[in-house]
Parts: C-alpha cells; structure tokens; sequence
C-alpha cells in the first residue's frame, strides 16, 4: 500500500507506468533502428524459482551497459529467455510428488513411456510458475527486456538449434561416445560435468585408514596401503607405486610393511620405532603379486590382476606412497587401467548400491557401508589403524540434490574439448577483439581483469572432455539413433529429418517414439539421454534465433555478443559453455566483453539466509528506499568481482548521499527557477563567475571519465565519480552560490540559474543508466527536451569548458579553508565570529578567489606573505603543504558583527519553526537587557532585516529566549 511506500518508491512506481505507457523502451530501440549494434546475451534464468539479489544485482550490471551503449547511439536489443531443463526442474518436482530416487520416477505410471510423460508433463507446466514473479523484479528494479520475443529452452525451435550444434560438432569429429570414469550422483541417477561438480564442493568428513595387502610369495610380508574409500575396496584390481621413489620394508611385530621411505612417520604413529630391514625403489616393486583384499572375484576374471605397477601420479605427500586401484571409480585409475589393461570390476549398481556378487553388503549404499567394511577388515587383521579415524576434506556433492558423488565408469556422449583446447585459449587471451566503437583488444575483455588469465585462464589450461549426456527425462532430447542390430549411428540435426511431420513436441517420451530403418535392415531407435542443461544455456546464442533455420540476419551481426554478465560461478558454468561451443562450431569466442559480481553476502560477511534474516527482502526494501539506492549502491560499494557486504543501513547511506542530494539540488534549483527570466542555452553564459566555470570544468570531467570507465566496462569505477560529482555540486558550488541566487545582481543571478541548469540537465544524463527512475524524475521536471532521458544521446565532452588550472586553484582554495577552519576550531572561535585577516603563502592562488575563502572562512582579508607572522594573537595551521595563519583578535566591532551573525541564525530558525516561505515578510521584537546586544542591534540592524527578510525590527514583548555568547536575548515573528 502507498501508506508504506516510501516517496521516492511512489515516484518510481510512477515513472515505471509513464515509461510504459509511453512506450520509452521501445522507442529507446526504435529510434537506433538504424544504428549500429551493440549485441547483449542474457543469461537464461530458471523460471521455476524467485529472484533473489543476486539476479538483481546482475540485472542492475545488465541494465547499466545496455542504457549506456543505447544512449551512445547504438541499437541494443534485450531478449529475455528462460532456462527450462535439467535437474533444477526436476529436483523441485521431485520434492512436490515425493519421489526420493529416479526409480519411483519409472513407477509413476502403468509402464516406463507412461511414467516418463506423467514425470516430464510435471516438469513443463512448473517451469514458468515464476516466470511474472521475475518479470516484475525486472520492472521494479528499472530493468528494460524484451518479453516480445523471448525464448525458453524447451521451444521446440531451441531444441531444433541444439541438435543442429551437436551434429555439427559431430561432423567435425568433436563428439564421441566413451567408457569412462564420471562424476556421478546416484540419488539422480546421472552423471555430471567437471564444471557441474565445481558448484557442490563442501566439507566432508571420510574415514582414514591403512590397510595391509599381503604379498605373494613372501611370508609375512605386506603392502601398507591408505585409502579413503573403504567401499571401492572390493573393485581393487592393483597397487601403484612411484618408479624413483625410495621404498623401505620396515619390521613390526614379527611381520613385515612396505611403505614410501619418507611416510615411515605413519608406521611410527601406530608401532612407536621400526628397524628398516631393507630398501627399494618402486621400480623394484613393480609386478609384485598380493592377494586380493576381498576374494569375490578370484579366480574369476580373464585378466591379470592384483600386481604392482608403477604410475606418474603416485605422490608422498599424504598416504603410504603405494595407491590402491580401482578403475571403476577413479578417473586416474581407469587410465592406469586402460594402460595396462586391467580389469574394471563394476561392483556397485546404478543407485550407488553394491551389486549382489559383493555377498556381504549387497544392496547397501556404499557410503553407508564404509563402518561396516572397516570393521570386518580390523576382526580380519587387515586395518592397522582405527575404524574411527577421520580426514576432512573437500567432498563433491550434487549441485542440486546435495547427495554425496561417487566416481563411476559408464557410457556417456562427450564433446572432445581437450582436442580444441589451443584454439578456446587462443580465443580467450590472443585473438584480436574489436569492440562497436572501434576499439581493439586482445582476447576476450574481462573484468575484472585477473580472471582472463587467472581463474578462467588456469580452468581452460587444465580442461577435460565434456561430459553432455544424462540419464534422465526432462531435458532436450539427444538426437542419436542406434541401430539395435549392428550398432550404427544415426545422428539427426534437424526436425526435418525425422521424417515425421506428427511430431510436434520433441521431449521425451515422444521422440522416443520416431524409429529409423537401418541400411542392414534392422531398427534405429533413439538413446535414452537427454542433453546437459548447460550444453543448452551455451547454445542460446543462435537457439534463441533458431539459427540456422531462420533469422540469420540477426544472429550473425551480434556474434560474438559485445557484452554479457553474470556472477563468479559461471567462469565455469554459462562463460565456460558458451566459450567452448563458440569455439567449436564458429572459432570465435561467443563474447568480447564479460563483466563477473561476487557474491552479495550480509553486512558481517555471513551469507544471505533466510533462516538467519540476516536481509530484508527486497520488495520490502526498494519500498523503504527506493531501487535508485540499491542500485546505487551495488555498483560503487564494491569493486567488480569481489564480495559485496549488504545492509539496509549502506543502501540507506546510498539514498541519502546520491539520490536525495540530487534532489534536493532540483529543488534548489526550482525555488529560484521562475523568479527571474534567464536563457537556459549554455551558450550564452558569458561565465565571469570562477563558480560557475569550476562546476562546468568539473562536469565534463565527469562526463570524460564516466564515459572512459563505461567503454572499458569498468561500472565501480564509472559510478563512483557520480557522488564525488553531487557533493562537490551541493557542498561547494551550491553552498557559495546561494547568495547569487538570493541576491540583488541579476546578471550574476541569470549566470546561476543558467549554469544550473544545464548542469542539472546533464548530470541527469550521466547519471540514467545507474540511478534511471530519479535522473528521469529530474529531467522531465527540467522540462528536457525529449520524452525522457533515456531518449538523449550520451554527452560530448566540452573540452574548452575543462580549465585545469582553475580546477588546481580551487582545489588549492578548499585545502587552505580547510586548514582556516582547522585552526578556527582549536582556538574555539565560531565561524559566525567575523576575523580580520588570513595570511597565506600560497601564491597561486588568484586574488579573484579570495572572496570565497574570506566567505568560507568569515575574515575581512586575505593576505599573501612570505612568511608567516608570529605572536600570541596568530594561530598557525599544521599543514606544511597549506600554510595559514589566523589572526585571532577580535575587537568590539568584530565582536558585535559576530552577534548580529548570531542573531540571524535564530531569526532564520524561527522562521523555519513557523514553516515560512522564501519570500515571506516578517515583523521581528526583541528584548533584552545586554548592552552589548542591544548596540549590536543599533549597528547591524539593516543587515540583519536584510538577511531574515523583516520589515520592521523593534524592541517589544517577546517569547523566544536565546543566548547569544553569553548574554540573552528574547525573539519572537510575525508575518
């Protein structure tokens, strides 16, 4: 309710219904039609879930480049789209049927195609229940899209696009099918990419044990060996060791264990002092045979297994120097295996339960059998430390569903990255980059820049193949057809060539119902995979197009995009996709500019939780202060890339010292504006005072260094000279001219009033792509000369306005005020109390500045000395830099000066008590029995009228008593 609203929140609200009855975007758009472009890609969000201030602290980065690149001439179309795939929708419908494992999904219906459409008709009609929840996000935060022509991943055109990127890739020799080890979330029944993984590390506690392996053939003679998963033990196929690392076998006991020479430390933990009977290096070691820890597989297999072999990744930084090794669940372990061809024992099913020839705990999880496993091996004699023992270390967990991984080898449909991996590296830092406006980069222009090489850089210098198949249900479906006979391939890249004009929904179950006949004559019939969602989000480039089927003319121009944004941890999700797809399909990167935030964390550094309410919600908060001071605040609290520490209390700050000084600048500005004629063209200020030619100099600095910082994306450093702007326009410019504006000199008065205008008109201009609702309140009541001023083209800058000089004067000026003012408060002399002189040894500055130094720091004179004087009366400033000294005398004409000072500041205060106007007329009575307030009355009494606007000041009954240093003095008005 408006009741609740804050005024500037009202005043939002109401510039969001103008801009749209108005139709201010589209004309924004309309208006470049013919310009040149300037490409944006918008990360697809899921639907299926609310905004938080993550999504509106990217959408105010968004925001901010598209409104500066439209004001600057060029056309910026902003399509919206919508994430619709993937484990995210189905985890949450999962949670709304109960469903607590893929193998219920399969007993929803009658038979698996039934159970698949009730599953995947749940999953399509939840993905856009949020979607008007984030449309009006978007509208409350400022933030212009295009709804008109968005797109959701799971359009059938998208989908088209993306099995048109696949075959492509196929053709190109960058897809295959391989047997490898993967992540793999047992809870969801699928595995997961590198990069997926990188999203769900937490801490973890695993257990830590050593076991003995006996050695073949040697009596009393064992292999100690660590591992941290008790559960693969079942699957081990050989020990590793380091070929030049030295290996002692140690006795204990009355036995004997083999270790890394320089890991005895693990021996001595448990067996206090050993003798070393004999050394080795691992070479030595190598085609040794041991027994096999569990016997479910002796005799069983046909290939060799059980023996030592040497291996480059065997470290001795933790451990015992010998690696147990077990294809089926460790990726460095199928490439040993596959190397020396082991067998790969496949002892736990598809829900991560042992298989049943593991007799002893089939049927368990196997991370809930790791106590159960330890505690046979320690009655066996086999563990030599404690069931007990603990690591805790970094553990991956599902993204999503939060369940343990377990690495587990399977099929899966990769895309062969480690085959272009020069050409994504060479597209991120060497290949030359030319940005709208002409300028040239090399490599991908990140910002923060340290990414470009350090985070992103490192994570492609080290990248794996990728991982785009999953074994569930609501995702785009792969297009491969395999022949259930002889096994060929049929991989479709179009709706076309399914041959079957029916089809109309691509999804599962119905395209599983499109078969092929193969050329041996059996059936084709498609694989049950569906694409990883991120393999979709990186295609929405030409997807949103349905490129290449039609709308080439918009696609090709604006790829690469020249500009996209998003938080850290897409480095290695969308940025990462998006990257290795643009290059393998078209060389290029997909985008020439990326601007990455941090994270929003609570003012003490805690995340946003709602179980903490730790944060206000921001409905809730853009009606207390308004979303001009959020906006605000995001882009110059932090600079990009690292952490932002949010409150209510800083963006409080962001309101007071942005968007309410601005205000309060129009209506300053507003109180004057019609109390005398004055031509609003700069071009005809003749600009004689230092004032006004200073805040000009300043501005177009302002709009030089706004503009610098925007082309380079750098929003922190573009934003923050905005405030630094508006305090030196109120505090100074504004703060020394109100004389002007009240005064009787209506040639220096016009000046004023024209200089601030346009100085109003175009900070509000500088200032729309951060803070839109409150730049556009203030131009409108300017009455600019477009509908808005997100209509205005950006600023020139007036290089002959920019007087350097003057700027180093002036600031030479503020610093020996400052220093006046320091020494006026040691020797606790008011600054109402008039002075005599100040002396200086600054010689640059002007004389005709000295007024504002005489006014600032109230003295009668301002004098440039050589040195300065010395004595009782002569109070000398510390800055060696801004040397002043004050003289301190006050005389009784000072003295009576200082009290009629006084006496107008609380004439004024009545006046402001009793809600007076600026021009209203007052009558003033006095009483008191001071002489010396009453002669200050005599002597001051016409500028004391003058300067409270009474007509008549007369001794009489009066109500109001003050005191005026020391002595007091009654005061009442009437008007």
């Amino acid at each position: 309710m408006a009741e609740n609203k804050s005024q500037f929140a009202q005043n939002e609200e109401k510039m969001i219904e103008y801009w749209e009855e108005n139709k201010i975007f589209e004309k924004s758009i309309e208006q470049r039609k013919d310009a040149p472009m300037f490409s944006f890609y918008d990360g697809p969000p899921f639907a299926s879930g609310s905004p938080h201030y993550g999504h509106i602290l990217a959408s105010t980065l968004k925001d901010t480049v598209t409104r500066y690149w439209t004001m600057k001439g060029y056309k910026v179309e902003r399509t919206v789209g919508w994430d619709c795939h993937g484990l995210p929708v189905e985890n949450l419908i999962e949670k709304e049927m109960k469903i607590k494992s893929k193998k219920e999904i399969f007993e929803l219906g009658k038979n698996e195609y039934e159970s698949i459409k009730i599953f995947n008709e749940a999953c399509s009609s939840s993905v856009f229940r949020c979607v008007d929840e984030w449309k009006d996000t978007f509208k409350r935060i400022g933030r212009w899209a295009d709804y008109s022509n968005q797109y959701a991943t799971m359009d059938t055109e998208y989908i088209e696009s993306v099995w048109w990127a696949f075959k492509e890739l196929f053709d190109k020799g960058l897809i295959y099918k391989g047997y490898r080890v993967s992540p793999y979330c047992p809870r969801c029944g699928t595995p997961l990419s590198n990069f997926e993984v990188n999203q769900g590390y937490a801490k973890a506690k695993d257990p830590s044990i050593y076991i003995k392996v006996k050695i073949k053939n040697q009596e009393n003679t064992s292999f100690l060996v660590w591992t941290t998963t008790p559960w693969t033990l079942p699957a081990n196929v050989a020990l590793a060791v380091g070929s030049t690392i030295d290996y002692i076998k140690v006795k204990v006991n009355g036995e004997f264990l083999i270790l890394a020479k320089s890991r005895q430390e693990v021996i001595e933990k448990y067996f206090g002092k050993i003798d070393i009977v004999e050394m080795y290096k691992g070479k030595d070691l190598v085609d040794l045979e041991y027994e096999p820890v569990f016997k479910y597989f002796e005799n069983k297999l046909d290939k060799k297994a059980w023996y030592v072999v040497a291996a480059d990744f065997v470290s001795t930084e933790d451990g015992t120097g010998i690696v147990h090794i077990a294809p089926a669940f460790g990726e460095e372990d199928m490439q040993i295996g596959e190397k020396k061809d082991l067998p790969i024992l496949m002892t736990v099913d598809m829900e991560g339960k042992f298989n049943p020839e593991i007799t002893d705990w089939a049927g368990k999880f196997v991370k809930g059998a790791d106590k159960s496993i330890m505690e046979y091996l320690k009655k066996e004699g086999i563990l030599i430390s404690e069931v007990d023992e603990t690591i805790e270390h970094d553990y991956p967990f599902c993204w999503r569903c939060d369940s343990p991984l377990i690495y587990y080898a399977l099929d899966a449909w990769y895309v062969a990255v480690t085959d272009i991996q020069e050409k994504i590296i060479f597209n991120n830092s060497k290949v030359e980059i030319e940005d709208p406006n002409g300028t040239k980069h090399d490599g991908i222009r990140w910002v923060p820049g340290h990414i470009k090489d350090g985070r992103f850089g490192k994570w492609l210098e080290n990248v794996k193949d990728w991982n785009i198949s999953r074994n569930r249900f609501w995702g785009a479906p792969i297009p491969v057809w395999q022949c259930e006979k002889c096994d060929q391939i049929k991989v479709v890249g179009s709706k076309e060539e399914l041959n079957d004009k029916k089809i109309k929904d691509l999804h599962r179950p119905y395209i599983d119902d499109v078969k092929f006949e193969c050329s041996c004559g059996g059936q084709m019939t498609r694989i049950e995979e569906v694409f990883d969602c991120w393999f979709e989000s990186g295609s929405m480039p030409y997807a949103q197009y349905h490129y290449p089927f039609e709308n080439k003319d918009n696609f090709e121009p604006g790829f690469p995009a020249d500009f996209i944004a998003e938080g850290l941890d897409q480095t290695r999700g969308w940025f990462y996709t998006l990257h290795v797809l643009g290059t393998a399909l078209f060389d290029k990167p997909a985008f020439k500019n990326v601007v990455v935030n941090g994270l929003i964390l609570a003012e003490d550094g805690k995340k946003l939780s709602k179980r903490l309410k730790n944060y206000t919600e921001p409905n809730i908060l853009f009606d207390k202060l308004g979303v001009d001071a959020v906006r605000y605040f995001l882009l110059t609290s932090t600079p990009i890339g690292e952490d932002y520490r949010f409150s209510d209390r800083l963006v409080q700050e962001s309101l007071r010292k942005t968007v309410m000084m601005m205000n309060n600048l129009y209506n300053f500005y507003a109180l004057y504006e019609n109390t005398i004629e004055f031509d609003k063209d700069l071009s005809k200020n003749k600009l004689a005072n230092p004032l006004d030619k200073w805040i000009l100099a300043k501005l177009n600095i302002l709009i030089d260094k706004t503009n610098k910082e925007m082309e380079v994306f750098d929003l922190t450093r573009a934003s923050r000279p905005i405030l630094e702007f508006i305090n030196e326009f109120s505090t100074w410019y504004l703060r020394r001219s109100r004389d002007r504006f009240k005064g009787k000199d209506e040639e220096d008065k016009k000046q004023a009033l024209n200089t601030m205008y346009n100085v109003l008109i175009e900070l509000t201009k500088v200032s729309a792509p951060f803070i839109p609702f409150i730049s556009d309140e203030i131009y409108q009541k300017l009455n600019g000369p477009k509908e808005s001023v997100h209509l205005e083209d950006w600023s020139e800058v007036a290089h002959d306005l920019i007087d350097t000089k003057l700027i180093e004067q002036m600031e030479t000026v503020r610093k020996l005020i400052e220093q006046a003012l320091s020494v006026r408060a040691e020797s606790g002399i008011k600054v109402r109390q008039p002075l005599s002189k100040l002396y200086i040894t600054k010689k640059t500055v002007p004389a005709e500045l000295f007024f504002l130094i005489k006014d600032e720091v109230n003295v009668k004179e301002v004098e440039v000395v050589a040195e300065l004087p010395q004595g009782d009366n002569f109070k000398i400033g510390a800055d060696e830099n801004h040397k002043v000294a004050l003289d301190t005398t006050i005389d009784e004409a000072l003295k009576l000066e200082g009290n009629s000072r006084e006496i107008i500041r609380q004439i004024n205060s009545l006046r402001k008590k009793k809600g007076l106007s600026l021009g209203d007329i007052v009558d003033v009575s006095y009483k008191t029995s001071s002489k010396e307030l009453t002669k200050t009355i005599t002597t001051h009494g016409d500028e004391i009228k003058a300067n409270t606007l009474t007509k008549e000041l007369a001794e009489g009954k009066a109500d109001d008593e003050y005191e005026i240093n020391g002595q007091k003095i009654l005061i009442s008005i009437k008007n």
